[in-house]
């Protein structure tokens, strides 16, 4: 069983900066962000692999960026010059022998 604890989400103006955290308690190889605004299909944000290898959506490229601390099991996404359609409830995801586990979701609202 993989428990994945998402943090950091909340509510900030146009072109301001938040940080999302992603802790599980097993090491997961490759971990990432997805989000889902109201009306839509969940998409991929950003993914990375234990290894530090990184993968990004067009439209967060430049402004998101995906790391993580492999001694804390922890995932981080620093969203900066967020912008209103960044809007969403953003989930932690990972694969673990074939399994897909999410975290229960933050939300992240951007006011114009």
């Amino acid at each position: 069983q993989v428990q994945l604890v998402e943090s950091g989400g909340g509510l900030v103006q146009a072109g301001g900066s938040l940080r999302l955290s992603c802790n599980s308690i097993r090491s997961i190889n490759g971990i990432g962000w997805y989000r889902q605004a109201p009306g839509k299909q969940r998409e991929l944000v950003a993914t990375v692999t234990i290894g530090g290898r990184t993968n990004y959506a067009d439209s967060v490229k430049g402004r998101f960026t995906i790391s993580r601390d492999n001694a804390k099991n922890t995932v981080y996404l620093q969203m900066n010059s967020l912008k209103s359609e960044d809007t969403a409830v953003y989930y932690c995801h990972g694969v673990l022998y074939g399994y897909d586990y999410w975290g229960q979701g933050t939300q992240v609202t951007v006011s114009s």
